[in-house]
């Protein structure tokens, strides 16, 4: 029996005031909750319940990473530009476009948010993104931890103005944060002089950013009315940046806090009332036990990021085994109908190396960042808890990763750019792919030099009528791996055994082979995944493979029927094979 709309609210008021007396123990949790509620766009009269463990996406799913102005067209707003891009080349490949920080901003490539409420308009407007949410599916940053030292909210507190006084976390130097875990190694504290006198604010990651105190539920409540917004014009995945720093205690790490997880859990309650079909993914650039726990159980995050991922299959690549990969891999507890994983091997960031760590031993870690270095590729660090200072990630394009191994330079570039994506693009999950992979973009040096900071090797900005040209030239490289992704991602779309929470397992290869099974959730189809990480030819047996015999088989990438179950398969140099019973 459906639910009514007051039987709804009140189910979610009941879901969440006990979270919001947690969190605000000194606060009338149920006068709160409706608090939380009306600031959330919620109202009784047409409140819908939500379906619990329910997936909002499929096989057909697949999502690029961009920037808004990441091809720009002088005589157009860069909006309008990227939505004819996507249009005219990935409209039949992508079905959800995140599109990284749309809002004025002061620093860190859009992660000091100025100005929550518009749009830059250096790229567009609202109606922009209501036109790309029209044939896409939008995902927006929730860039909360910290806003930019312009936002008014921030130049109201140095000001002296009341309501603000305690919208920002605060501490002394005198205080004991030796235990707090950042991404950075700039000082945490911030010097602020107010009319009060002076104040030391803390600033995870820049002392442009500033950090905004979640303990104080003023701010919590504009957060959600924030998000409600960004669902009215048109997003519907919500990314949780940085969100693991979300909650102070001094005299703890301040990172993966119990108040952070109520406080998404909180989040996700509001937002699945406010929208049904609404997912949250949180960005949690940490090693695999910890960045697993933001899925809750199946209350925090729809999605997570496969933070593992991009450092191993590189490494796999760089060393011609996939060893360490499939040891990763064989340890990937399945996920829970309703919550699936974020598959990426490159984005706006470099190459995370933290989620390697207990994976990759030292000296593989470093033989890994001297190989990419010669490709052209910058380290960043990060602080470690007695001052010392560990490579935090490496800033390169994905294509140029590819140039080579740790032998060096040789001519397989294309070929281990497509069989990265290969991998990624059929594990359990949803493949989300950056922009300037599909385009094969290089190393940015002229923005590197400019800018001096080592994120921008990798966020090229193409003009439209630079780029359209490569695309279309069937001798570029850049098309050889635009259709070669095209051409996967549409076989990824005909096959049920890829559905983001299809079974899988890890098949016991040769270290130079990297295999998964893939099974539908009907377990009428089958796939089998093997990928040559080498650049010398591998011969296997499918015999390893077990293969039905009452079925009949074939390899769909190359449109190849498998005739002898037990026979050998010769794979090139970074060849994938998809073998299937059901085609």
């Amino acid at each position: 029996m459906q639910m009514t709309s007051d039987q709804a609210y009140s189910a979610l008021i009941e879901r969440i005031s006990p979270l919001v007396e947690a969190l605000y123990p000194n606060e009338d949790a149920i006068a709160l909750a409706h608090q939380f509620a009306a600031k959330s766009g919620i109202d009784k009269a047409d409140c819908v319940m939500p379906v619990s463990h329910q997936s909002h996406w499929s096989e057909q799913d697949v999502m690029v990473i961009t920037y808004g102005d990441s091809v720009v067209n002088d005589s157009e707003k860069p909006l309008k530009t990227l939505k004819k891009i996507l249009d005219r080349f990935l409209k039949e490949s992508v079905s959800m476009v995140h599109i990284l920080p749309y809002y004025p901003y002061t620093s860190d490539g859009g992660f000091a948010v100025s100005d929550y409420e518009i749009i830059n308009p250096d790229l567009g407007d609202w109606n922009d993104i209501g036109e790309i949410s029209q044939a896409y599916k939008i995902m927006a940053d929730l860039v909360v931890n910290h806003c930019s030292s312009e936002h008014p909210w921030f130049k109201a507190f140095e000001s002296g103005d009341k309501k603000y006084e305690n919208y920002f976390v605060q501490a002394s130097p005198e205080d004991d944060l030796s235990e707090v875990v950042r991404p950075r190694t700039t000082p945490l504290l911030r010097l602020t002089r107010t009319p009060e006198g002076d104040k030391y604010v803390w600033c995870t990651f820049s002392h442009d950013q500033i950090d905004l105190n979640f303990s104080n539920p003023e701010v919590f409540l504009e957060v959600m009315r924030l998000i409600s917004m960004y669902i009215d014009t048109g997003a519907s995945i919500l990314r949780l940046d940085a969100i693991g720093f979300l909650w102070k205690i001094i005299g703890t790490s301040c990172i993966h806090l119990p108040e952070t997880h109520q406080a998404i859990q909180l989040m996700r309650a509001l937002i699945e009332y406010r929208l049904s079909d609404a997912i949250i993914i949180t960005e949690t650039n940490v090693p695999k036990r910890e960045n697993l726990t933001y899925f809750g159980n199946g209350n925090e995050a729809h999605m997570v990021y496969n933070f593992s991922l991009p450092p191993l299959l590189v490494n796999a690549l760089l060393t011609g085994s996939a060893k360490h990969l499939k040891t990763w891999l064989m340890s990937m507890p399945p996920a829970q109908l309703g919550t699936t994983f974020l598959n990426f091997i490159a984005s706006h960031d470099g190459i995370g190396v933290r989620p390697a760590e207990g994976i990759l031993d030292p000296e593989e870690l470093q033989n890994m960042i001297h190989a990419l270095q010669s490709f052209g590729a910058q380290v960043s660090w990060r602080t470690g808890l007695n001052g010392e200072k560990h490579p935090y990630e490496i800033n390169i394009a994905l294509f140029d990763a590819f140039k080579g191994t740790c032998e060096g330079e040789d001519d397989y570039q294309v070929e281990r750019m497509l069989c990265a994506h290969a991998i990624a693009i059929a594990l359990e999950g949803v493949p989300a792919i950056y922009i300037h992979s599909f385009f094969a973009t290089e190393n940015d040096y002229e923005s590197l030099e400019k800018t001096e900071h080592n994120r921008d090797i990798n966020r090229h900005q193409w003009q439209e009528d630079a780029l359209t040209p490569l695309l279309e030239d069937v001798n570029s490289k850049h098309y050889a791996v635009l259709s070669g992704l095209n051409r996967l991602i549409a076989l990824r779309k005909k096959h049920a055994a890829f559905h983001p929470n299809a079974t899988q397992f890890t098949l016991h290869l040769d270290d130079a082979l990297f295999g998964f099974w893939r099974q539908s959730l009907t377990r009428h189809q089958s796939v089998f995944v093997i990928n040559n990480v080498t650049n010398q030819s591998q011969t296997f047996s499918l015999a390893q493979l077990n293969l039905i015999d009452m079925d009949e088989w074939k390899e769909i990438i190359t449109d190849q029927m498998i005739t002898d179950l037990y026979g050998e398969m010769v794979l090139a140099p970074y060849q994938a094979v998809w073998i299937t019973n059901r085609w």
